[in-house]
């Protein structure tokens, strides 16, 4: 009797486990197939200047690297010794949402380039690669135009952050401000999900503290205390990896999307306007 109460039992646990584990390869399966889905949140509408209080941008109409048209959008600065201040969104809504950051950039007198993604208003789906591409091709529209590499400031907040690095590493820049920064997509994910194979499964990595050794440029990192999202400690990761000139700027009672109050936005244009501009004032006219 007890031989078979036993075997029953062995049964049944075997029957959970293998429930169990289809269970788990299909969450998982699920994950792998959708995880652009679950990274990427565009707003597919035209950002419109016009409507977000940006009436002086103006379309900068490019075409990235493997042939996606891309629409970003630029004001040159107002004067010579002015910067350029090139900004990366993160991964959801569209460019217009961030209307408040780049606000008083625009009043100060700066140039202003908000890189278009593509999925984001723009024909194609996003992708670690097509994200570079897309800011690749903007910047270089910009450097076109005459704007020396020493005369832009990169600007990255959340996923942009990700991008804003890979661009540092590319192009010898002013400076790079990054905001609500991460170590790297899988670091965060393995946080979220210990029990899945993150770091197997991700197609698309923006592994920014692997890149931060190769940029030589004053850094500024801003980062809430109180981030859920991407948690301080990320944060604290990359600017401990980072080269010097650095500055972190550590925000109580902040979270992921609150961290650009008045003071923070004086902190970004206090470090903007000490930059040398040299490489600006010198340039041939």
């Amino acid at each position: 009797m007890k031989n078979i109460t036993r075997k029953h039992f062995y049964r049944r646990a075997g029957g959970w486990i293998v429930t169990l584990a289809l269970v788990y390869c299909v969450f998982t399966g699920s994950l792998f197939v959708m995880q652009r889905h679950l990274m990427y949140f565009p707003d597919p509408t035209r950002f419109n200047p016009q409507e977000w209080a940006l009436k002086e941008l103006e379309p900068l109409d490019v075409v990235s690297e493997d042939g996606t048209p891309i629409t970003s959008w630029y004001r040159p600065a107002l004067s010579r010794d002015k910067m350029t201040i090139v900004f990366f969104q993160g991964n959801a809504g569209h460019l217009g949402y961030r209307n408040y950051k780049v606000r008083p950039w625009l009043d100060a007198g700066y140039g202003v380039l908000m890189v278009g993604y593509r999925g984001f208003g723009n024909p194609g789906s996003p992708s670690e690669e097509g994200l570079y591409m897309d800011a690749q091709a903007s910047i270089d529209a910009v450097r076109a135009k005459g704007v020396p590499d020493g005369g832009l400031v990169f600007y990255g907040e959340s996923m942009g952050t990700g991008v804003a690095t890979q661009m540092a590493t590319e192009y010898n820049a002013a400076a790079l401000i990054l905001e609500s920064p991460y170590t790297s997509v899988p670091d965060v994910g393995a946080d979220r999900y210990p029990l899945v194979p993150v770091r197997l499964l991700l197609r698309d990595q923006f592994d920014s503290i692997g890149k931060i050794k190769d940029v030589h440029m004053p850094f500024l990192l801003l980062h809430g205390e109180m981030d859920q999202v991407v948690p301080i400690k990320f944060g604290k990761r990359l600017f401990d990896a980072a080269n010097e000139p650095k500055q972190a700027v550590y925000v109580p009672e902040a979270g992921h999307n609150n961290v650009y109050n008045l003071k923070v936005q004086q902190i970004v244009l206090n470090f903007i306007g000490k930059l040398p501009t040299d490489a600006l004032l010198n340039k041939p006219n």
